[in-house]
């Protein structure tokens, strides 16, 4: 008898988890189905990051009372101004040869350095603080071939000019010289065409910039331009006109 209480109990377990399975197999037909859609971020473009001068970058270190921020081309904050410093987004080097693989990504132009209460950050293009410097993380910048420039300043009875290195053997033949010494000042900008350079020059005591066939390009209006690498980064120049506020102007003399 109880053999046969032990099948009869099997037989039943069998059964109901046969019923089981039945079941979720089966579904009821009213039952309606879920269905399940992936949702995709979609980045859309800043409006704003608009394109008026294809040689500038699209956003400019701008200062605000004490501190900087960037701006568009066509001058609206696209970072509000927070930092004690703010270069111009660029690659950088030490970063791209990073130890760390995971942050040589933001060594890539598509970051800006910037420094707000003595700590170094990178920075995207919305403003996003997306990484910030450890010393850990710094590699050894590999450095391009250095470009030779072609021409140099040259100091004649107190006045400055200009002069071709591979060409100029003789001071006392004018013609030689490419720029003849007339201005108080010279310093040939870095940048990436040795052939036509921007010359900082000053004349009766203001500051201008010309190219090497004494062509004016930013007239002598201004009472600083920043000797740095802002030709060479971002195609604009640092000026001041009263000595102590600084801000940038492109080639064409306009104001950001």
């Amino acid at each position: 008898m109880k053999n046969i209480l032990n099948v009869l109990c099997v037989f039943i377990s069998i059964f109901v988890f046969s019923q089981t399975k039945a079941v979720k197999k089966n579904p009821s037909k009213g039952t309606a189905k879920t269905t399940v859609r992936k949702v995709t971020d979609v980045v859309k473009p800043n409006p704003d990051l608009v394109i008026i001068n294809k040689d500038l970058p699209l956003l400019i270190p701008k200062k605000k009372g004490d501190d900087f921020g960037y701006v568009s081309q066509n001058g609206k904050f696209i970072i509000q101004p927070e930092y004690h410093i703010a270069v111009f987004f660029y690659e950088d080097c030490n970063l791209l040869n990073s130890p760390n693989e995971k942050v040589r990504k933001f060594g890539t132009a598509d970051y800006a350095t910037v420094e707000k209460n003595m700590i170094s950050y990178r920075v995207d293009q919305s403003g996003k603080r997306v990484y910030q410097f450890k010393d850990a993380d710094l590699g050894k910048c590999k450095f391009e071939e250095y470009k030779q420039q072609l021409f140099q300043a040259y100091i004649l009875n107190g006045f400055y000019g200009i002069i071709e290195k591979a060409t100029f053997v003789n001071a006392a033949d004018y013609r030689q010289f490419k720029i003849y010494p007339q201005y108080q000042y010279l310093y040939i900008m870095e940048g990436d065409d040795v052939s036509n350079p921007m010359i900082v020059a000053s004349n009766n005591d203001r500051f201008g910039v010309i190219d090497v066939n004494n062509k004016i390009i930013i007239p002598f209006e201004y009472a600083n331009i920043k000797r740095n690498f802002s030709w060479k980064l971002g195609r604009m120049f640092e000026v001041t006109k009263d000595g102590k506020n600084y801000y940038y102007i492109d080639a064409n003399n306009k104001t950001y």
